[in-house]
């Protein structure tokens, strides 16, 4: 079993990458591989909705200047995924939204029904805004979600700080043990017949009134 934590902030060895760390050395603790991916500081860019991913190449992102589909190919042969951010203006940084926008629309076969998990790290606050953010990706994908006994923050201006906060690394190092006990179920339930759930075709509605005997007197307020 493996778990890919990809690591959203610009700086590769900063506060971020510390606190994936924490996590990961409580996975290799519990026996799950793990692989760290460095989005760094080249650019990503943003979800055109150009539709290519469904249309030319369907499963991967239609765009291949970037580390989008390497992503794609990284979590089909995963087990779970836990993404890392900095908080930036009380949100993650853009540059992490970027990627989940493209891996979770080109790419939502490779994460469907496999456990995720944010971290976010912050000097000060805006921590839970940014966390409510990322596990909105998990939620909308049929992805069992890995908590803690709090939030999956931890507080530090410089990389160093992170010792000082000792309930976040408390937290983390539970995360990682958690993430290893959902897999572990998961693989258990898979050898005794329980399979992922058969999904009806999805129903989209938009919420746009095309009854043409409708009142057109009558607006959306």
């Amino acid at each position: 079993m493996k778990v890919l934590l990809v690591n959203g902030s610009s700086n590769k060895k900063g506060s971020t990458f510390n606190a994936l760390s924490m996590v990961e050395k409580s996975l290799k603790t519990e026996g799950i591989e793990s692989e760290v991916i460095q989005v760094g500081n080249t650019p990503i860019r943003d979800c055109s909705g150009c539709m290519g991913c469904y249309t030319q190449t369907p499963g991967l992102c239609v765009f291949k200047d970037d580390m989008i589909n390497d992503i794609i190919y990284k979590a089909e042969k995963s087990d779970g995924f836990i993404f890392g951010s900095p908080v930036y203006y009380a949100h993650p940084t853009g540059r992490i939204l970027s990627l989940l926008d493209r891996l979770f629309f080109a790419g939502r076969h490779a994460f469907a029904y496999k456990p995720g998990s944010a971290v976010v790290v912050a000097r000060r606050s805006g921590t839970t805004s940014s966390f409510d953010v990322l596990n909105k990706y998990f939620t909308i994908n049929n992805m069992p979600i890995v908590s803690s006994q709090y939030w999956n923050n931890i507080y530090a201006k410089h990389p160093e700080d992170l010792e000082y906060d000792l309930e976040g690394q408390q937290t983390l190092s539970l995360l990682g043990k958690n993430m290893a006990w959902l897999l572990k179920c998961i693989e258990i339930g898979k050898n005794n017949g329980v399979n992922i759930p058969q999904n009806e075709s999805r129903i989209f509605t938009n919420f746009i009134n095309h009854n043409k005997d409708a009142n057109p007197s009558v607006r959306a307020h």
